[in-house]
């Protein structure tokens, strides 16, 4: 019995000898860096991908180690279900532990576009179509099924969209991009429209949303925006065409060569303020949050006119033989 038990003590000490020997192997793997094939590793995790899915492509990406340790490794830590879809980079010296907190944090490398204020959509689409690692799921589509695809089936997407720096992981969907800016539009819309200031000759949020994209592009400096927006209030108040050329060049669209010609204010569009009253049917840019807010809060003035001092402000006045001399001064240098 004697030796039966030395035997058993003996085999019992190996085993944890050889239980501890293992665990000093496995931590001894989770700390060192893993070899990579290059400098550094990149690898896009569709969403839905199993934990043995995600370890064979680090594999395949680059990561030269055992795709079964590595989706052991993640069976282990308890953390596999929290691996998180979305686009990764490792460099040398990563570890299987830093690999795996990365997953689960969602540290992601991240791409960036940005959407200018005063932007049209066919500039917005041109930017994306330029973006880095975007998939571009909008290029053979017209501005219609884009619109259907967003959910605003017969909507124009004009001044639809929030102009913002827009981060997004690579591989990522142009689609993806700008349902969040239609979204963020609408939500700031609503917001500014709820805070309105009373009685604006504006009957809906579309048409605050047409206005503030005319005050978007006629504002040179930032002080002069909520007067450009009085401007137009006040016309639109005493039924006066609004007279804004940015409007009339919108409408002549690509036929627009950069000079504006009086046979242009003449040439009658939906979109000409000097031969139709009230506001174009459309937003004509993409307005930002400055100028949502002009055009729903403007400046308490009697302001008909302005024109431009050359400098990027505005010289604004009441009546129009103000507005004659502010435009021999300024203009025609008399």
């Amino acid at each position: 019995m004697k030796t039966l038990g030395k035997a058993l003590l003996t085999l019992s000490l190996m085993a944890l000898l050889a239980l501890g020997a293992a665990a000093a192997g496995a931590w001894w793997w989770l700390q060192r860096p893993m070899t990579l094939a290059a400098p550094s590793v990149e690898l896009s995790i569709e969403a839905g991908s199993s934990p043995r899915e995600v370890a064979q492509a680090w594999v395949a990406a680059g990561v030269q180690e055992d795709a079964r340790v590595l989706y052991q490794w993640f069976r282990w830590s308890g953390q596999a279900k929290q691996i998180r879809a979305g686009s990764y980079e490792i460099h040398q010296g990563a570890t299987p532990r830093e690999l795996l907190a990365k997953m689960v944090r969602g540290d992601e490398v991240l791409e960036q576009v940005r959407l200018i204020e005063g932007w049209t959509f066919r500039q917005w689409r041109a930017a994306l179509a330029a973006a880095p690692a975007l998939k571009h799921q909008t290029a053979e589509l017209g501005e219609a099924d884009i619109m259907a695809a967003l959910g605003a089936p017969g909507q124009h997407p004009e001044g639809r969209f929030f102009p913002d720096t827009y981060a997004y992981s690579r591989g990522v969907s142009d689609l993806t991009v700008l349902r969040r800016a239609y979204r963020t539009m609408g939500r700031k819309l609503d917001a500014a429209w709820a805070g309105r200031a009373e009685k604006l000759p504006l009957k809906s949020p579309d048409e605050a949303l047409i206005l503030a994209s005319i005050v978007e592009k006629e504002t040179g400096a930032a002080a002069d925006r909520s007067l450009v927006a009085a401007v137009f209030v006040n016309r639109l108040r005493l039924g006066m065409p609004l007279q804004t050329d940015p409007s009339v060049i919108y409408g002549l669209g690509a036929a627009f060569d950069g000079n504006l010609r009086k046979r242009d204010l003449l040439a009658d569009t939906p979109y000409n303020s000097y031969t139709r009253g009230g506001l174009p049917p459309t937003p004509i840019a993409m307005p930002g949050a400055a100028s949502l807010a002009a055009a729903l809060h403007p400046a308490p003035s009697r302001a008909l006119y302005f024109v431009a001092r050359g400098d990027g402000s505005s010289e604004f006045s009441d009546d129009l033989a103000a507005h004659n001399r502010a435009v021999n001064k300024y203009q025609r240098g008399k």
